[in-house]
């Protein structure tokens, strides 16, 4: 662990760039984690594109989200993510504007009736996009919740009391959040549509007593109370989903004490854990937590993450998953989350942000936040608008029809998520260059390996003995993730780029 933490904080640092071609080494008897999946969420957006948006287009979105397959020129059609995120609403939507959420970009349906009854023909835009998914052969699907049901909620809203940090969720109706969730898992999964995962709570640590969107705060208590009757639903019902838990909105919380929701490794499965989640049936051996306020400076980067791989080494056989991640920080490559980029400055300092979540903290699964945005912020892998220079991002016009825009930061995401496969594992790479970061992954004698070049200048590089380059694919400011050629033995890296090698490995 500290010589592969040097070699990252070598690549990382960004300081001299060696003369001449560079070598990656690759050491594949030495093996990290196993890769599970790369994925995105449906939220907020999909329920209007879903719904209302002509189906050509709806189509294009899908096959740049989800296609595996090649076109004429053995160009990817997209980035061939292998989880998605589906939300399951609160029912702000049928509240309007009494919902006190104004953005109704922002609010949800909820399958459930006040009366406890069901309507299943709700959600259809983000159904839509469920079985566009797996049309295209997503191979895992994860469904989560960000609150109860507003009938069950303390204050009627799908939105926090101000200043509690209690759940909102009324006394004595634990069993009743379970079992709807429970009731809507089981109805996708007799229509063919079987959630792998169930995600019940999101940055439990914040104060969602803002209403921009439905959410709610929550102790580690009450975590466990609701992880333990969805638990039981769950085995009673014999269904096949997993309850992955945490979310955590800031991945410190995973191993710092935060007020009555934050040590989560040790709270839920340390050694002497006091609320043991492994005695659990159903529960996932995984801790998740989102990469918000850890990107930068670089050395915050580094340190967060040896930090939480430190703590996930006390526990067996606990996995960690990236879980959300969008651009909430303000740095001086990148400015902050506002103002959209669909060109390489963003795809390069998330591409930084993966590479540092895969290598340092050793996370199994790397997934981003909205798929789609439509709003001028670096929020979303495909932007819309209107394609009105003057009224760009006129929501009301775009609930129906605008124009979709791809983005470095999709292309660049694809360079692991279309070729990092589930069961592929990570093993030991480096390249002596200052601006050059590598990850590599094998599958029986076949390697695929990542690499980042953040430098202005192009670079070459030379392979190993015992490896043999057969394809490449280049994701720069004239390349979106296209196929590129190599020579079996070395590459030349462009600059400010992400490159895919796919070759055997002896």
């Amino acid at each position: 662990m500290k010589a592969q933490t040097t070699i990252y904080l070598i690549v990382l640092h960004l300081l001299s760039i060696p003369v001449g071609a560079q070598e990656v080494t690759l050491d594949a008897s030495l093996e990290y984690q196993k890769i599970e999946h790369f994925g995105a969420s449906d939220a907020w957006r999909m329920q209007f594109v879903g719904k209302n948006w002509p189906l050509k287009k709806r189509e294009y979105i899908a096959d740049l989200l989800f296609s595996k397959e090649l076109d004429q020129d053995g160009n990817p059609k997209g980035i061939g993510l292998s989880l998605w995120r589906y939300y399951i609403g609160a029912g702000s939507a049928h509240q309007g504007d009494s919902s006190d959420i104004q953005n109704e970009w922002r609010r949800a349906e909820c399958f459930l009736n006040p009366d406890g009854t069901y309507d299943w023909t709700r959600q259809v835009g983000q159904q839509w996009f469920l079985e566009a998914a797996k049309k295209r052969g997503v191979e895992k699907y994860l469904a989560f919740t960000l609150t109860a049901p507003v009938q069950y909620s303390i204050n009627g809203r799908a939105y926090s009391i101000k200043g509690d940090e209690r759940i909102n969720l009324k006394p004595g109706h634990y069993d009743d959040y379970a079992k709807f969730t429970a009731d809507v898992l089981e109805h996708f999964a007799n229509e063919g549509y079987e959630f792998d995962y169930l995600s019940p709570v999101n940055e439990p640590q914040w104060d969602w007593s803002n209403p921009g969107q439905e959410g709610t705060a929550a102790t580690n208590e009450e975590i466990y109370l609701l992880t333990k009757y969805l638990a039981d639903e769950l085995e009673t019902r014999n269904l096949n989903t997993t309850l992955a838990v945490g979310e955590v909105g800031d991945i410190k919380h995973l191993y710092t004490d935060y007020a009555s929701s934050g040590d989560q490794v040790d709270v839920f499965f340390g050694n002497d854990a006091t609320l043991d989640l492994t005695a659990l049936p159903k529960v996932e051996p995984v801790i998740t937590g989102h990469s918000y306020f850890t990107t930068w400076p670089i050395d915050t980067l580094v340190d967060a993450r040896m930090k939480l791989k430190a703590k996930l080494d006390e526990v067996d056989d606990l996995g960690y998953w990236q879980t959300e991640f969008c651009i909430l920080e303000e740095s001086p490559e990148i400015g902050s989350g506002h103002k959209r980029d669909l060109g390489m400055n963003t795809a390069l300092y998330v591409a930084r942000v993966i590479h540092a979540d895969l290598t340092i903290a050793n996370a199994r699964s790397w997934q981003w936040w909205t798929s789609l945005t439509t709003w001028d912020y670096k929020d979303g892998l495909i932007y819309l608008d209107t394609g009105d220079e003057n009224d760009l991002f006129n929501r009301d016009k775009i609930k129906n029809d605008g124009e979709v825009r791809d983005s470095k930061l999709l292309w660049a995401f694809g360079n692991f998520s279309r070729f990092v496969t589930p069961g592929m594992t990570r093993i030991e790479s480096a390249v002596e260059n200052d601006n050059i970061a590598v990850a590599a992954f094998k599958e029986g004698d076949k390697v695929v390996m990542v690499l980042i070049n953040y430098d202005q200048d192009a670079h070459k590089l030379t392979f190993p003995k015992g490896f043999q380059a057969e394809t490449g694919y280049l994701t720069d400011e004239k390349n979106s993730l296209d196929l590129m050629k190599v020579g079996s033995s070395s590459v030349k890296l462009p600059k400010r780029s992400v490159t895919t090698i796919i070759g055997k490995i002896n």
